[in-house]
């Protein structure tokens, strides 16, 4: 049996074809600016879904259905993309589009539930009952499993926990509203808060691995710490702060067998993972011989939202 994976990023849609034992084998990709119409999103997830399909040189039709996470707020009941403020759309009939395009059923689910699903059916979480995946990219998503299925909530649509507000009047959000955790803990609040600090700092290192602001990247911090200009360490302390802050909010809430962190700033590997340890652990309520929650680098990497997508209905 195949399964057709998607996931909607805020910059790029990847399909895969996944077999029954959960390989990847057969991708495709389109690269998709926000802020163009509804109708070109869905154009653009049939041409990535058409490119894996012929990468695995099968058609789209033996595969069992299509699975589909993305950005924002997604009701998986009735189909709807409700809002993403990642994607510029709001209001769209998700299911029903990609149902008459791809000739399959659609399931759909947010982007970082599908990557949860993948982490706990093949990844770091494998075999837990209950998980959270944190994912650090253009904002900050959550994916929640309990019992071994996505926690969606009444409306479908649990696990925003990137807008946790977390200092009221603060940062402004992509959501237009204020202090919002992925405020200041996603990848973009990251490069801001370098850019920042690059600023009030022209001797720093950082502008050897980022000659002007545009070339910063979440990268830019960690490298120039490891080179051991003090200006950086400082961003990703603060930065690793601001991560630790949101975090422990949510392990306190749900206290989840594992916890993986994943997205393109994970990939820091040991300089992000050991010090946010430490700081949950030093934050966190519950303390003693009770069993704690499990902080891990997802393993997935980008795959994760794709197999969990494929996983959907499986």
């Amino acid at each position: 049996m195949l399964y057709l994976g998607i996931d909607c990023g805020g910059s790029n849609i990847a399909a895969a074809i996944v077999d029954e034992s959960m390989n990847i084998v057969g991708r495709g990709k389109v690269k998709f600016a926000p802020g163009r119409s509804a109708e070109c999103f869905c154009d653009d997830i049939a041409a990535a879904a058409r490119m894996a399909a012929d990468d695995a040189g099968v058609q789209l039709s033996d595969c069992a259905y299509c699975g589909l996470g993305c950005p924002g707020v997604v009701n998986s009941g009735s189909g709807m993309l409700e809002y993403s403020a990642n994607l510029g759309i709001e209001n769209l009939s998700l299911g029903a589009e990609m149902e008459r395009r791809l000739g399959l059923s659609i399931y759909i689910a947010n982007d970082a539930n599908c990557a949860a699903l993948g982490e706990v059916k093949a990844g770091a979480a494998k075999g837990a009952d209950s998980a959270l995946v944190v994912t650090l990219g253009t904002g900050i998503g959550g994916g929640i499993v309990i019992g071994g299925r996505i926690y969606a909530g009444v409306n479908g649509i649990a696990g925003e926990i990137g807008h946790m507000v977390i200092f009221p009047g603060g940062e402004e959000c992509s959501c237009g509203r204020r202090g919002c955790w992925e405020a200041y803990a996603s990848a973009t609040a990251l490069k801001r808060q370098t850019r920042r600090a690059m600023e009030a700092a022209p001797d720093s290192l950082m502008w050897k691995y980022a000659p002007s602001l545009d070339k910063v990247s979440g990268k830019t911090p960690f490298v120039a710490q490891r080179a051991g200009d003090a200006t950086a360490a400082l961003v990703v302390d603060s930065y690793i702060n601001y991560l630790a802050l949101g975090l422990v909010n949510v392990i306190n809430i749900l206290q989840p067998e594992v916890v993986c962190i994943g997205g393109g700033v994970s990939n820091e590997g040991d300089p992000l993972l050991l010090p946010l340890r430490e700081r949950v652990e030093s934050m966190r309520f519950v303390r003693g011989n009770l069993r704690h929650p499990r902080i891990e680098l997802a393993t997935l990497w980008g795959d994760a939202g794709l197999i969990g997508a494929a996983m959907l209905d499986a």
